[in-house]
Formats: C-alpha cells, structure tokens, sequence
C-alpha cells in the first residue's frame, strides 16, 4: 500500500529517502554477487565437471541472460502496475536461495536450472527500483542517484572476486556458493521493515503525469520504442555490456591460461570495487552536463567509456606480466563500465511515470541477450576456434572491444541527435 501522497512529497529526497536508497543498493551488490560467482569460480568448476570455454560462456551468460531478459519485460510491467517493494523482496529471497542450492550441483544442467531460477527472480529487481528511485528524489538528482545505485554492480562484482573467490581458494567452489548465497536472505528481513511504496510520479509537475492507463500493453511497448533516442540508447549501451560481461566471464581465463597466474582472480575484486567510484562520477559529471551545456550531453560519459578504454584494455591483454595485465585490464574496466548509472538515468527522462518499470525491462532484456547471452560464448567459441596459441583469448577479446566501443559510440552520437524531441516533457 502506497503513503499518502502529501507525506511522500515531504520524504523526497530526504535523508530517509538516501537511507532506502542504501538499502536497494545493497539488495543490488547481493544480486551482483549471486550473478557473478559463476565466472569467479568459472576455473574449479569447469575442471570439476569438464567443461569447454563455451559451455563456461553458456552457464555464465547465456543460462542466465535470456530467461533474465525476457522475464524483464513482464516483470517492468508488473512494477508499473503492482507494489515494487514486493516484488524486490521477494526475488531476492528466491535468487538467494537459488545460490546457496547451486552449491549442490553435481552436474552442467544442474546448474544451469539454478541459473535460470536465478535469473527469474532478479529479473524483478531493477525495472521495480528504477521506478521506485524516480519517486523518491528529484528528476535533477537522477544521474547521481542512479549512479549510486549502479555502483552496487562492482561492489557486489568485488565481494563475489574477494570474498567468493577467497572461500573457494580455502575450500571449494561448491562452499563458496553457499556463503555467498545466505546474507541475502537476511538484507530481505531489514528491506522489509526499511523500504515503503510511493505513489507513481510523485516528482513530476502536475503538467507532466499523464499517465495514459487505459494503454495496452503492446501499445505502451510501441511507444517506447518508436522513439529514436531509445532505439539509438539500446543500442549503444548493449555494445557497451558485450564489453562489460564479456571481461568478466573471461578475467580468470586471462590470468590463468595467458600467465599462468589463477592466484591473482580474486585481486580483481579490487578493481570491482573502485568501478563503483568511476561509475558515480560519471554519473555526476552527466548531470553537470545537462545543467550547463545541454540534456542531451547526458551521453557523452558513455562516448568516453567506450573509447577511452581500448588502449588500457590493449596493453593489458597482451601484457607479458600478469601484474601489468591485472592493473591495465582493472583501469581498462572501470572507464569501459562507468556507464552503468547514466544508461538507466537517461531513459527515465524518455518516458511517462507509470512507463518507466517497462522501459527499464526493454533496457534490461536488450542489454541481457546482447550483452550477457551473445558476448561470452561467442568470445569463448573465438578463443575455442578462431584465436589459438598463448595469446589467443587476448585477440579475441582486444577484437570483441574495439568492435564494441566504435559502434557503441556511433550509436551514442545519433541518440544525441535526436535527444531534445525525444525528452518526455508531456
């Protein structure tokens, strides 16, 4: 049940307000977590149960991705239409749980079927908290906010190399899923009692909630997507995650097979964690740019993330020492995926309060299939295939980013063309 809405215009913004922010972050780092362990544990179990590159790339992206992506969609429209703060809890027990029951697998499909469980319920997650986040701070705040909130990817991305990857080393993979698995279900208890639904489009002005619910459902998709701007945003942030989930699923596949150093995995934790920082002041360098120049600049941090990482990511992968390719791959990752926030930012400004759930889903299923599903096992069926030798991954992964970056950024610079057109100001 919604508060009323002359008491939730006092709570925006407010220092409880930051307070439920902190708390879906957190949510948000233990949904990164339980989504990224696989590829931090990627080298045990692929020797455990004999696995190829690409079925490494199957388990870690593809199992996940598509039943994440379309369940997204569905999902979104459940946010814009029931309580959010429901449907946040609730995946986060399920996915938690799903976590600490892979530690059982004894087989591929046993831990694909978790994965897929997995993907179902956070697929609940961010097109709720998206919706939610715009109700509860200021449409000026949103690039910040966003971005905050995005910083949870990394941290939850560094716990699962740290702490995850540390279990593991000092026991096995299976007792690191089961410990990465169970906090969740404590942060569902206190999210429960901290987190309270908002009326929809409660920081809009009063000239901008026409919120048109007598549209279907395929007529609300149809005018989402008939924007340029979001067309254009799709795309180029789906270059973006082909880059961003395809280093992750192969990090450990660098250090060990390239150099022979499967000890230093975990450290990359610590590159996760400072992503978190690079992805906050993206996001608040992309507000300064809409309030000083134009809104439309909102895209240029994505532009610099794009290209401004291929360098670092070329001397770190064909590095002949591990240490170097450890620190320029971890810089190389934290400009490639400062993006995160403002991706999410910006499309709120695209469409009408009681769209923005769906529309984060779209975003979400675009991105999973582009990003999650197609990047790790077409980069692994390179690595198995076409680019063999020492420094085989190295070309296929330095081929996969330069591909990624040039288009994503072609993409960015048209969504900007249309920008001002395209902003939901009605």
């Amino acid at each position: 049940m919604s508060l009323p809405k002359e008491k939730a215009k006092k709570l925006v913004s407010s220092p409880y307000a930051w307070l439920v922010l902190g708390v879906l972050t957190l949510i948000y780092i233990s949904s990164f977590v339980d989504r990224q362990i696989i590829a931090v544990l990627a080298p045990q179990i692929q020797d455990e149960l004999s696995l190829s590159n690409f079925q490494v790339g199957i388990l870690y992206g593809t199992a996940f991705s598509f039943i994440y992506a379309l369940c997204g969609i569905p999902m979104g429209r459940l946010a814009d239409i029931y309580s959010r703060k429901l449907m946040i809890i609730a995946g986060l027990v399920v996915w938690s749980l799903m976590t600490v029951i892979s530690g059982f697998a004894t087989s591929l499909t046993f831990l694909i079927v978790a994965r897929f469980f997995v993907g179902i319920s956070e697929s609940a997650l961010s097109p709720a908290v998206y919706s939610l986040l715009s109700d509860y701070f200021k449409p000026e705040q949103r690039g910040t906010v966003f971005s905050i909130y995005a910083a949870g990817i990394f941290i939850g991305i560094g716990v699962s190399f740290l702490v995850g990857g540390g279990i593991a080393e000092s026991y096995d993979w299976r007792t690191s899923l089961m410990a990465v698995g169970a906090p969740g279900l404590l942060i569902a208890t206190v999210a429960w009692f901290v987190i309270r639904e908002f009326p929809r489009g409660i920081t809009q002005s009063s000239d901008n909630q026409r919120f048109d619910t007598e549209k279907s459902f395929g007529e609300v998709v149809r005018y989402i997507i008939r924007k340029k701007t979001v067309r254009y945003h799709f795309l180029g942030f789906s270059f973006m995650a082909f880059t961003g989930y395809t280093i992750l699923g192969f990090i450990g596949i660098v250090l060990t097979d390239i150099h022979g150093a499967g000890s230093l995995v975990p450290q990359y934790g610590w590159f996760m964690m400072a992503t978190g920082l690079s992805v906050m002041a993206s996001g608040k360098a992309a507000d300064w740019l809409a309030q000083k120049i134009a809104p439309s600049y909102r895209f240029v941090p994505g532009i610099i993330a794009a290209l401004g990482c291929l360098p670092l990511y070329y001397f770190g992968l064909f590095a002949e020492s591990a240490m170097i390719a450890l620190v320029l791959i971890g810089l190389a990752n934290m400009i490639s995926s400062s993006y995160n926030g403002i991706s999410v930012a910006i499309l709120q400004y695209l469409v009408k309060p009681n769209m923005r759930a769906l529309a984060s889903g779209l975003y979400l299923f675009v991105i999973s299939v582009v990003g999650f599903g197609i990047g790790p096992p077409l980069t692994g069926w390179l690595m198995d295939t076409i680019f063999t030798g020492n420094y085989g991954a190295a070309k296929a992964l330095m081929l996969v980013f330069s591909c990624c970056g040039v288009l994503a950024t072609i993409f960015f610079w048209m969504a900007m063309q249309h920008y001002d057109q395209d902003e939901e100001t009605k």
